[in-house]
């Protein structure tokens, strides 16, 4: 079965009522991908990140069997970035920092070599760009889960809704 992950790899800083981290390897398509790595699931990624991000995480990514050919890493530009601080349920969470850089004009490329995939996760990315994402297949995957976010409801309903049509998970988070 193959997967391919489309969303972000990034940094983190996160605060915890048990503790703190400073910079450390962030971004959902970092971990679908490492996750599914140890399911025999041929994870392949598509993400952009600056020249700012180790190469031993991008090493880590071809040892564990990641696809990386869909990587793009922007010269001169920076990773993005997000902070935050979770409360005591561990659920409730603020954003204390966000530095889109190089996602701000991420326009993922589906390589020849993922048009074969049975399962397509499109991350909580601009509505438009997981539509952008989902014309450049030649064939439907299986199965399409996508992310969203009350900020893309908010801001971007309309192409939300035009992407949502062609999917078959959805996923919400606040």
């Amino acid at each position: 079965m193959n997967l391919v992950s489309v969303g972000t790899v990034a940094f983190d800083a996160i605060e915890t009522p048990f503790g703190k981290t400073d910079k450390i390897i962030g971004g959902a398509c970092t971990y679908i991908s490492l996750s599914a790595s140890y399911f025999n699931s041929n994870p392949r990624l598509i993400s952009v990140v600056g020249e700012d991000f180790p190469q031993e995480t991008i090493d880590l990514f071809n040892q564990r069997g990641i696809s990386t050919e869909g990587l793009q890493i922007k010269k001169g530009e920076k990773t993005f970035f997000w902070s935050g601080k979770y409360h005591t349920d561990m659920n409730t969470r603020d954003t204390l920092d966000t530095q889109l850089n190089v996602l701000e004009t991420f326009d993922p490329k589906v390589p020849d070599s993922y048009q074969d995939c049975d399962i397509l996760m499109l991350g909580n990315l601009l509505p438009a760009v997981q539509h952008n994402v989902l014309k450049q297949m030649k064939n439907r995957p299986k199965l399409i889960v996508l992310d969203t976010m009350n900020f893309w409801m908010e801001t971007a309903l309309e192409d939300l809704k035009k992407v949502i049509k062609e999917i078959d998970v959805l996923t919400i988070n606040d």
